[in-house]
């Protein structure tokens, strides 16, 4: 009798068979991914989003005809604005081949339509920050800036169903055949709340990031108190979920190592966000931009002050991925494992 976990698994077997190709195609685009948040955040702390005034050309050349010295030898908010625009580029070429290698070697119909909307997501990304650019728009390079996330989640989601894991997660794990899997169901939940306290912090950190210069010093000082109560609850909840995972001995490597990983990244993002604060307020100890530090490479903010106030943008993003490679890693255990069970449950019978 055929099962659905062989009707999951089967085509990826197949398909891995055929050609290598889509998964490698697939985690090139994660891979791509992060590196473009990073410099997109570095964009918004140097205040370089206007640096190119017009879009999609740039000071009226086709963007891909721009002089190279030009954008190279130039200053840098237009070196890191226009570079920001052609990596983004990259992405959305990649993204583009992804959909041609997965529709032609892909078996899985509904991962050729996640393919697609991640094409679709990054296209909209793409006019999205053009559209901020014409028209000067903080609110949307806010919203910008939050929806970069999502597609990297995106991305990681796809890369995961390439995985070994994806196509035997029981063989991982020490589960046995029509074992109770109710035990999967606290980490699992406790995964899910995690990744949307994860998202919700990085809307505030946008809004922060993000807010307009009319907008009262009261705003901004309730936004900075919900940030850090957020960071409060996500600390605890990430620590939870390490914790959680570590106590399951019987899930696979890959998911309780997640776990680790996420403990020890949400400590650096505290220590992260706390320099940040001190470097760029001088609260409580007085430092900030010092003679060795300023404007070596960043004419807005000294060299610290910016990279590493994008650094705790971007391990925002880290950690909502590695959330989401939790989350997804444990419905399809406890799908396959459900789908053993019945299929135990119905020989009996």
């Amino acid at each position: 009798m055929t099962t659905h976990v062989e009707l999951i698994d089967k085509p990826v077997n197949q398909q891995e068979l055929s050609s290598p190709w889509p998964k490698r195609v697939a985690w090139f685009v994660t891979c791509l991914t992060f590196p473009l948040i990073f410099v997109g955040g570095l964009i918004t702390t140097t205040d370089a989003g206007m640096a190119v005034p017009d879009w999609p050309t740039t000071f009226g050349y086709n963007m891909f005809l721009y002089p190279w010295y030009t954008w190279f030898f130039g200053p840098w908010d237009l070196f890191i604005e226009h570079g920001h625009r052609l990596f983004a580029s990259v992405v959305g070429m990649v993204s583009i081949a992804f959909v041609f290698v997965a529709f032609k070697w892909e078996q899985r119909a509904w991962m050729r339509k996640l393919v697609v909307i991640a094409l679709l997501l990054v296209s909209a990304q793409g006019i999205l920050g053009g559209i901020r650019v014409t028209e000067n728009e903080v609110l949307l390079a806010m919203v910008h800036g939050c929806t970069a996330p999502l597609f990297f989640s995106l991305t990681v989601f796809n890369s995961t169903a390439y995985t070994r894991f994806w196509r035997a997660p029981l063989k991982h794990c020490q589960t046995e055949k029509g074992e109770d899997i109710s035990h999967l169901v606290k980490p699992l939940r406790l995964a899910t709340i995690t990744t949307v306290l994860v998202y919700l912090q990085l809307v505030l950190g946008a809004s922060i990031r993000h807010i307009p210069v009319t907008a009262s010093t009261q705003t901004f000082s309730t936004l900075v108190v919900f940030h850090l109560i957020m960071a409060l609850a996500v600390m605890v909840h990430v620590i939870a979920l390490a914790v959680n995972l570590r106590k399951h001995k019987e899930l696979a490597v890959s998911i309780r190592r997640a776990g680790k990983w996420l403990a020890g990244l949400v400590l650096l993002q505290v220590g992260l966000g706390a320099s940040t604060w001190v470097l760029n307020y001088g609260y409580p100890f007085g430092w900030g931009e010092t003679k060795f530090t300023a404007n070596h490479l960043v004419i807005t903010y000294g060299w610290w002050q910016a990279h590493i106030t994008t650094a705790h943008m971007a391990i925002g993003s880290l950690l909502l991925v590695i959330c989401v490679a939790v989350v997804t890693r444990l419905l399809r255990l406890r799908f396959v494992a459900k789908s053993v069970t019945v299929e135990s449950d119905t020989e009996t019978v």
